[in-house]
């Protein structure tokens, strides 16, 4: 069974880097306590000169030294990394709680990469993950940042996510095979974590993720869905205004044309992504990259999957053995399609999604009866 799908032609996609000026701007403009708090000032100096401006940020957050973190993941042999990220390589290791019981607890520690990048992507993370908790946003525990001579450590300490990210599940790595209805409840995780972002920060505050992708969804024990690398974050518009003017970042295949073309930012920008997400979630495959020569040699257009040359509809994972509500599935189509529209305005918001995704949710459990 296949659904109709619509393709748009956006540019070659989204470049992995800005400029100095703006991305040293956008970590520095976070103001994330309650209102009522008296601000603190920031200096985006201390990053410029390559030392972490904390001032208070990471109240909520444990200090490790090098040597802690050395000891935990066995001065971070081989055998215990984890993956490789946009900021760096990702090991497990183990630590003790510093309450009762103090217990070893496992944990995911990141690794900055070296030069100015890194180090931005180190404060971005913890300006904003040492001012907020949430259940579908990946918890950071700690950090660690030390100099020795002319070498400098940029550290993250976040809690273990002991299934890994949904995008090895996808991929064929995992041999996890991940029913509908485990989908569906990644999809409602997931919308429930941009929810957050997009509408609950507080009045006038406005997150927007940049880099959303099943890569940057990672599953408890209990297939608890969370996000994770917030290093690319950045306050939306305020004061009125329409976007955020900024450069591209982000993955290509994911990010909004809009986005791409002009580089103005809105929230919505993580409506696309989260509809190019629920096509993965459908199809199991990633988006993959077309070239548009009606248009110009050099566009893209970006689809997830299609049904062979010349076509631009869906086909559902053939690992889900047509295991699945049908009218659940149409619902979740439909939501991809709604997030997929190429006028930024007239994509729902990640409140209305989440309420459709809680109705295929709904038609699911009904068909398991």
């Amino acid at each position: 069974m296949v659904f109709n799908f619509r393709c748009f032609s956006i540019g070659v996609g989204a470049r992995e880097t800005e400029s100095d000026d703006n991305f040293v701007t956008a970590p520095s403009r976070f103001d994330l306590r309650p209102s009522g708090s008296a601000p603190t000032s920031r200096n985006v100096d201390y990053i410029r000169s390559g030392v972490p401006n904390l001032n208070g940020r990471s109240s909520n957050l444990r200090v490790f030294t090098l040597a802690e973190l050395n000891k935990a993941t066995k001065n971070f042999d081989p055998s215990t990394k984890l993956g490789e990220g946009g900021f760096g390589s990702v090991h497990s290791g183990t630590i003790k709680r510093l309450e009762h019981p103090f217990d070893d607890i496992r944990v995911a520690v990141k690794c900055g990469k070296k030069g100015l990048k890194g180090q931005r992507q180190w404060q971005t993370e913890v300006d904003f993950l040492g001012e907020i908790e949430h259940q579908n946003l990946v918890k950071l525990i700690g950090y660690c940042y030390e100099e020795h001579g002319n070498e400098s450590n940029w550290l993250l300490v976040y809690e273990y996510m002991s299934n890994g990210s949904l995008d090895g599940h996808l991929s064929g790595k995992s041999k996890k095979h991940l029913s509908w209805p485990m989908r569906l409840k990644i999809a409602r995780d997931a919308a429930n974590g941009l929810k957050y972002l997009h509408e609950g920060m507080g009045p006038n505050k406005q997150i927007i993720f940049r880099d959303f992708k099943p890569s940057n969804v990672l599953l408890d024990d209990d297939w608890n869905a969370k996000l994770s690398d917030f290093g690319l974050v950045r306050e939306g518009p305020q004061d009125g205004r329409s976007h955020v003017s900024t450069l591209v970042v982000g993955t290509k295949g994911y990010a909004a044309p809009e986005y791409v073309q002009t580089g103005r930012l809105t929230f919505k920008a993580d409506v696309w992504s989260y509809g190019i997400f629920l096509q993965e979630l459908i199809t199991g495959q990633r988006p993959i990259s077309q070239k548009n020569s009606e248009i110009d040699p050099e566009c893209m257009r970006w689809v997830c999957c299609y049904a062979g040359p010349g076509k631009s509809r869906l086909i559902f994972d053939p690992k889900l053995k047509g295991e699945y509500n049908v009218r659940s599935m149409q619902i979740i189509t439909s939501i991809a399609d709604n997030c997929l529209v190429k006028d930024p305005k007239s994509r729902p918001t990640m409140s209305e999604v989440l309420e459709m995704v809680d109705q295929a949710i709904a038609l699911e459990n009904q068909h398991h009866l």
